[in-house]
């Protein structure tokens, strides 16, 4: 079973998603803020990591840049998910080492797409 951390501080955010990835099979384990998702990426060894950009202590951004830097936790693909899908969103993202981006409100059968994708599951 594919273990995805989600990176999310709103609570209805996290509830929602969380529940429908496990119901689509998922283990889904939680940080609340970026640094706590840096942290939990390297003591958790997650397959994947859903990065919400608008985070307290670290945003999004710079945890993901961490994440990248890291030799221990660099390969593991990082999927963005913001609410603030403006031209140029998307570039800034891959910038800062997400594979991907993903809007919000969020679209399940689209992001679960993204997700098999990365590992490689159809």
């Amino acid at each position: 079973m594919a273990k995805i951390l989600l990176v999310e501080d709103n609570e209805m955010n996290r509830d929602m998603l969380s529940r429908r990835l496990q119901r689509k099979g998922y283990e889904v384990i939680i940080a609340v803020d970026g640094a706590e998702g840096v942290s939990m990426t390297s003591s958790e060894n997650p397959d994947l990591v859903l990065m919400d950009m608008s985070l307290p202590i670290m945003d999004g951004w710079e945890a993901t840049r961490q994440l990248k830097a890291n030799p221990q936790t660099q390969e593991i693909p990082v999927i963005a998910l913001t609410a603030h899908a403006m031209l140029g969103d998307r570039e800034k993202a891959l910038k800062a080492g997400c594979d991907d981006y993903d809007t919000k409100p969020i679209e399940l059968p689209r992001l679960l797409s993204k997700i098999e994708t990365f590992l490689g599951r159809s």
